[in-house]
């Protein structure tokens, strides 16, 4: 089920991702100093879109958690956390064109179009180094980000991942697909 075709979440659904979603802020302080759930939580009771969307992050074990806040926009930042890159959006290519491209063994879908119809946005580069700053993620599987159009125009998708200490930046075909890889996502809220 995707973010696209759920309407709107049980009251039983809302109340149990916002206990999975305060209990993460509250473990893990460290990503989000300085921040206090009851606001967060009011702001995401009022957009059943944003829930929603934080379902999807959550049904596809991306566990994610507030990392920021900005101030300009007035918006809470989740992003996926969890330790490898989310189970339920690994084996995708990078995009749309990529999946039609192949004669065999197609992927069931695209990071692209799976973040689309969750309603969230790919990692860049930069914010997944600055992802990385927080603790260490993706230190035995890899992700993919949002790739230059000139990369991509050219048949590249680029994919980060943290090994010995450092975070790496590697390209494929953008057709390619591995059990190992998958992709985050962000949301504002």
């Amino acid at each position: 089920m995707t973010a696209e075709n759920k309407k709107e979440l049980s009251q039983a659904e809302q109340e149990e991702l916002l206990g999975k979603l305060k209990t993460r802020f509250e473990k893990n302080t460290e990503r989000h100093q300085g921040l206090e759930w009851e606001p967060i939580q009011a702001k995401l009771e009022g957009n059943s879109e944003k829930l929603i969307s934080l379902f999807e992050m959550e049904r596809t074990e991306g566990e994610p958690d507030v990392i920021g806040y900005d101030e300009e926009r007035e918006e809470y930042i989740f992003v996926d956390c969890s330790k490898e890159s989310p189970k339920g959006r690994r084996s995708v290519c990078y995009d749309r064109a990529a999946l039609e491209s192949r004669k065999k063994h197609k992927p069931e879908n695209s990071a692209i179009d799976m973040a689309t119809d969750m309603g969230i946005e790919m990692l860049t580069e930069d914010q997944y180094r600055e992802l990385q700053k927080l603790g260490t993620f993706d230190a035995k599987t890899s992700t993919w980000v949002k790739t230059p159009t000139d990369i991509r125009e050219r048949g590249g998708a680029l994919f980060c991942d943290f090994r010995f200490g450092h975070v790496f930046v590697y390209h494929n075909g953008a057709e390619s697909y591995y059990g190992s890889r998958g992709f985050r996502g962000m949301l504002r809220v």
